[in-house]
């Protein structure tokens, strides 16, 4: 589909599902060579990052365990700028490798709250992963490690990306239409 509505929005295709998965293949290359050797624990940050971080895990050929955490920091199509934790860690982190899973960063509010969440933990090293990631609208100071694609600061839904809690079941990534 070239274009879809979601409730009174409508978008238009940006990113086919085979460069979604060329970028998840990229990732999980890199991270296959960089952590190899690490006790590593995925962190992936629900509910939009399942589908990255199942198709992502999936390519990851060392041993390693993935846990969940939900946070919320979106209204309607804006960020609200808080971040609300929903569900906690239950895994024991201490001396591990962390890598956050995130569908796509953009203010940087919900990777500095996961940090100020892990960092009491004493983690090994956290490091972050994201499918998408909007250099201009970043606000952070973290490190990004592993980007899958850069892309400009335009709401995009699909792919596990939602407006409203539709469109996470699209294959393909859509950006809304002006």
């Amino acid at each position: 589909m070239k274009e879809i509505t979601l409730l009174d929005k409508k978008f238009e295709l940006y990113l086919p599902s085979d460069k979604i998965q060329d970028a998840i293949k990229k990732v999980a290359r890199n991270m296959n060579i960089d952590l190899c050797n690490e006790e590593v624990v995925f962190l992936a940050v629900l509910n939009g990052s399942f589908l990255f971080a199942a198709d992502l895990y999936r390519r990851i050929e060392f041993n390693s365990i993935i846990s969940f955490i939900k946070l919320a920091s979106y209204q309607g199509t804006q960020s609200v700028g808080t971040v609300k934790s929903l569900i906690g860690l239950n895994e024991d982190i201490k001396g591990k490798t962390i890598v956050i899973l995130e569908d796509i960063i953009d203010t940087g509010h919900t990777i500095k709250k996961i940090m100020e969440i892990l960092k009491p933990m004493e983690p090994k090293s956290i490091k972050i992963a994201t499918l998408l990631f909007k250099p201009g609208a970043y606000k952070g100071t973290d490190a990004i490690d592993y980007a899958g694609i850069d892309i400009p600061n335009d709401f995009i839904v699909g792919y596990g990306l939602d407006y409203e809690g539709y469109g996470r079941n699209l294959e393909d990534i859509y950006q809304i239409k002006n």
